[in-house]
Parts: C-alpha cells; sequence; structure tokens
C-alpha cells in the first residue's frame, strides 16, 4: 500500500515511520554533532520536541501575562472569563486536595494543567500540515506533539519527583522521610524476642516504599505518553486513507479533544495528591 505525506511515494510503513520520527542531534563517536544518526545513543536531543515544549511555554506565560496585565473587572474579554474560569477551577482542586500549606501548589498546578494541555492540543493539527511545511525548508522530520516523546513525559514527572522528596523533608524532616521509607507498611517490632526480625522487616519495608516511590513518577509519565502516543498513531492510520480520511479525522479529533483535556487534568491531579501526601504527617 502506498501513502502520500508530501515526502514522495511510501509504503504504509515508511510514512508511519517517519511522523514517528524525532529530529534528533547526538555526538557520534568522534565527538562530532550529527543530525538523524542517532539510533541508540541516549544522549541524543530531540530537537522538535525540546522546541515545541519550550515554545508551547512561552506561549502559556504570555497569554496569561497579557490577560493579567490588561484585566478588567467592568466589561472583561471572552479570553479573559475563560483564564478567570481555568485559574478558579485549578485554584478550588487544589484547595479540596492540597492538605498542606504552600504557596507554589496552585501556580505548579495552573502551569502543569496549562502546558500539558497546549502540548496535547498540538495533536489536533493534521499530521501532514506541519512536517510537509519542515521538509519545505529542509528539515527531515517534525514532530510536533512534545507529550507523545517518553523523553518530555519522564523530565515533567521527575521534576514533580524531586518535589515530592523536597516537600517530604521539608515537612518531616530527614529522619521521617527514612522513617516512611523503612518503618511503614508493617511496624518493626521494638522489644522482645522480636527484634531479630526487625532488620529484616525494616528491609523489607525499604524495597516495598521505594517501590511505590519510584512508581510515581514512572506512572506519570507513562501514562501521559501511553495515551498521546496512541491517540498520534491513530491520527496517522486516518491519514493514510486520503481523501476519506475526513469524516474520521473529524470524528477522532471531537472525541479526542476529551483525552487531550483529560490527560492534562490527571498529570495536574496526581501531582497535587503526590504533593499533599508528601506534607501529611501520619
Amino acid at each position: 500500500m502506498a501513502a502520500e505525506g508530501g515526502h514522495g511515494p511510501q509504503t504504509s510503513g515508511d510514512y508511519i515511520s517517519h511522523h514517528l520520527q524525532n529530529l534528533q542531534v547526538c555526538k557520534d563517536e568522534t565527538g562530532q554533532w550529527v543530525w538523524n544518526a542517532c539510533a541508540g545513543n541516549p544522549m541524543a536531543i530531540n530537537v522538535d520536541s525540546m522546541f515545541w515544549s519550550v515554545l508551547l511555554g512561552l506561549v502559556f506565560c504570555f497569554m496569561f501575562w497579557r490577560v493579567a496585565r490588561k484585566s478588567s473587572v467592568g466589561k472583561p474579554t471572552k479570553f479573559q472569563a475563560a483564564v478567570e474560569i481555568i485559574v478558579e477551577f485549578v485554584d478550588s482542586s487544589v484547595k479540596d486536595t492540597f492538605h498542606g500549606t504552600s504557596r507554589l501548589i496552585a501556580p505548579l498546578g495552573l502551569t502543569i494543567f496549562v502546558w500539558v494541555f497546549l502540548m496535547n492540543l498540538m495533536d489536533l493539527v493534521p499530521v501532514d500540515w506541519i512536517p510537509m511545511a519542515s521538509a519545505a525548508v529542509g528539515i527531515p522530520y517534525m514532530k510536533v506533539v512534545p507529550s507523545t516523546d517518553v523523553n518530555i513525559t519522564f523530565g515533567m514527572s521527575i521534576a514533580v519527583f524531586f518535589l515530592i522528596i523536597f516537600y517530604t523533608i521539608k515537612n518531616k524532616g530527614i529522619t521521617g522521610f527514612i522513617g516512611e521509607l523503612t518503618l511503614h507498611p508493617i511496624a518493626p517490632p521494638t522489644k522482645g524476642f522480636g527484634l531479630i526480625a526487625s532488620p529484616f522487616i525494616i528491609l523489607f519495608n525499604f524495597i516495598l516504599e521505594s517501590v511505590a516511590l519510584l512508581a510515581k513518577p514512572v506512572s506519570l509519565s507513562l501514562r501521559l505518553f501511553g495515551n498521546m502516543f496512541a491517540g498520534e498513531l491513530i491520527f496517522i492510520l486516518i491519514a493514510l486513507l486520503g481523501l476519506w480520511q475526513l469524516p474520521l479525522h473529524f470524528g477522532w479529533a471531537v472525541f479526542h479533544v476529551l483525552i487531550v483535556t483529560l490527560q492534562a487534568f490527571i498529570f495536574m491531579m496526581l501531582t497535587i495528591v503526590y504533593l499533599s501526601l508528601a506534607s501529611e504527617s501520619h
């Protein structure tokens, strides 16, 4: 089967592979920077994912800064009203979920929700438009949905992971942090014959709690990546149908809007829940 994606006749497999390939740069064995020859190189940089994620972050900052600068109480614009709804929604979610005291959580939740939403929203751009425009100026690959790159989702989840550790130590101290990893869920005996089993129980607790702690950033990143990657792949498969793609593309796009929003909301809420647990004392 042949498909036309603006890159000449190619098989369906070639078309799919091309659209799933990132624009990469890395150092080769001689220490020279090379483009798109980075297979198996863990130090490769996905330039397109970095570009679009930073650009969308700047778009988010500019839009909200402009609304804050030109906000009006008497006659707000529709965009101002939309921004206020988002801010109030995130603020209420934080108040209902986060039980600690921190001025960072609400701005963090807002940033995560809007930024992830904008990255996910790029999935609604027809799959050939931007890659074809990039090919016309000599850029062979261009993936425009940063959240379909596991490196981006892991980067965000690792930042959340460090915040979890920071808030745990801040609110419970280093001894409290170590205690959570070693004294739960099974409390080791503190007297009598059971003291012999205490080291084994502490080791078991440490392994169990460490896995649970590390599972938080892994689940955050893979959930977002898996859902968005699957959505992007379906758009690419629909594009293989040529003109017949139009009704299917529209139907999937309408449904995908729900996924785009839901995944941004889930990432935000899980972040707030994890940081709330890190701030609570048991």
